[in-house]
């Protein structure tokens, strides 16, 4: 009875250890938040506008491209969510890391098995107390048993690998979200890069237009007299530079043009986008809170379950230092004939190892274990790095879009000036040409000067588009859920 009673205590005090874990708790790692952005620009009454127009509660958050009010856009994005190669490669990883989390905790549960058939073996002479030369045939058994085998999870390891897996499977959402972020950014980029380009080759449409007038009228003047040659070669030279340009324009719509099929998920062949130039389009977006930076951007909780998982990989390290427990048995029937094998004489079993005998304790391995918990607590080290290197290139990309913004709102306003001012010198120089008070050449340079305005004030435009969805980008605009069928694509 007193054997028994010890038994039992054996055994609660080490369903008591079971409970226990050696791996260090997690704790985020603290980081220096600043008070407020420096390049934060917006007013309180112009932050309260956009505020209510688009309430960050009320709307799904995830569909940040809707500020534009743009339907091709809206189609485009809807198409390149559902179709993306890069995305869905994403979407295969977090199932993956899902199947992990479940591979791991299956070591929480017994594991069963059975089995059924014959072995044919011969014990040795010596090992069964006979001489040397007594007969001893093989023998035949049959078995028909079950078998289960368990770890007892004494100081967490098998806590700590689901822990690990369970950081790394979240980590993979989050960088799910952050591929569905840049792709929602890449595609609103390129539809505005391939607008902007439009409004380029209109630009330069009206370019070749007047140049082949301006062509037409030398001739015309050459024909009369009235000018040499010389006039009629600059006018052609012109036009033909135009032409060139316009062909350059056209051949860099062709590339974004393919770029943004890929996004969409489409050969180019099977993608067309129609002419659409791009007209001015301001949209004021408040950065809000540096802290609220953290919660929102996507590759910034990527790194952070990167740590808790590298943490959780430390406990799973340390508990190789303590003893294991592993618990096996079978149970059946075994025969040395087959038709007697399911009779009761038959049953056997095996259960071991025992209390007593079924701890194993390391002694000695070389170092193997110590090199194994001082590379996790390397790898923790170096993704605690990689986490606060992440939040201070978020903080920057913040303040370079807020200070594009800000310095380019003043910049159009200048350049709007230069193009009045373009436009009305080449007004008046065409004019003094048809009266004869100066040269062709002052109209060629203040068409040039002109041309060169209205492509800078274009270029302005689609750096500002740009701009503001590189500041969406950067504060994590595509938070919203991501929902991940369990099982299908």
């Amino acid at each position: 009875m007193i054997k028994h009673g010890k038994r039992v205590v054996s055994v609660l005090a080490l369903l008591t250890l079971a409970a226990c874990s050696v791996g260090p708790a997690y704790q985020r790692p603290a980081v220096d938040t600043p008070a407020k952005f420096k390049e934060a620009y917006l007013s309180p009454e112009q932050a309260r506008k956009w505020m209510v127009a688009h309430p960050s509660e009320g709307v799904d958050r995830g569909r940040w491209w809707k500020i534009f009010h743009d339907t091709a856009l809206d189609s485009l994005e809807q198409q390149a969510l559902a179709a993306n190669q890069n995305l869905r490669a994403a979407a295969a990883r977090v199932k993956q890391a899902r199947a992990l989390v479940s591979g791991a905790r299956s070591a929480l549960f017994p594991e069963l098995d059975a089995g059924f058939g014959p072995n044919r073996q011969r014990a040795s002479n010596a090992s069964q107390g006979l001489s040397a030369d007594a007969g001893n045939p093989p023998l035949t058994l049959w078995r028909a048993q079950a078998g289960i085998s368990y770890e007892a999870d004494l100081f967490g390891r098998v806590s700590s690998t689901v822990d690990a897996a369970t950081a790394s499977e979240q980590q993979s959402e989050a960088l799910l979200r952050s591929v569905q972020l840049a792709l929602q950014a890449d595609v609103a980029q390129g539809y505005f890069q391939l607008r902007k380009l439009d409004a380029d080759e209109k630009l330069y449409r009206k370019t070749v237009a007047l140049r082949q007038k301006a062509l037409d009228l030398m001739q015309n003047r050459y024909a009369a007299g009235d000018i040499g040659e010389l006039d009629v070669a600059r006018a052609k030279t012109e036009l033909s530079s135009a032409q060139s340009q316009a062909l350059g324009i056209a051949r860099q719509r062709a590339v974004a043009e393919h770029a943004l099929a890929i996004l969409l998920g489409k050969p180019p062949a099977d993608f067309t986008f129609g002419q659409d130039p791009l007209k001015r389009i301001v949209v004021d977006v408040p950065a809000g809170m540096p802290s609220s930076l953290l919660q929102r951007r996507p590759d910034v909780a990527a790194a952070e379950r990167a740590m808790a998982a590298a943490n959780a990989r430390i406990g799973a390290a340390k508990s190789a230092f303590f003893p294991s427990l592993q618990i096996t048995g079978a149970f059946g029937y075994e025969s040395s004939e087959l038709s007697d094998l399911f009779k009761w004489s038959s049953r056997a079993f095996l259960l071991g190892p025992l209390v007593g005998t079924a701890l194993s304790l390391p002694i000695f391995d070389g170092g193997k274990r110590q090199a194994s918990l001082d590379q996790a607590r390397a790898q923790y080290e170096e993704d605690v790095a990689k986490y606060r290197q992440t939040v201070l290139v978020a903080f920057k990309e913040v303040e370079d879009n807020l200070a594009n913004l800000r310095i380019l709102g003043s910049q159009m306003k200048a350049q709007d000036d230069a193009v009045q001012a373009a436009t009305r010198a080449a007004h008046m120089l065409h004019a003094q040409y048809r009266e004869g008070s100066i040269s062709y050449l002052d109209v060629i340079d203040g068409d040039r000067v002109l041309l060169q305005q209205q492509r800078a004030s274009v270029e302005l435009d689609g750096q500002r588009v740009d701009s503001t969805i590189g500041l969406i980008r950067a504060m994590g605009g595509g938070w919203g859920p991501v929902k991940i069928a369990r099982n299908g694509p």
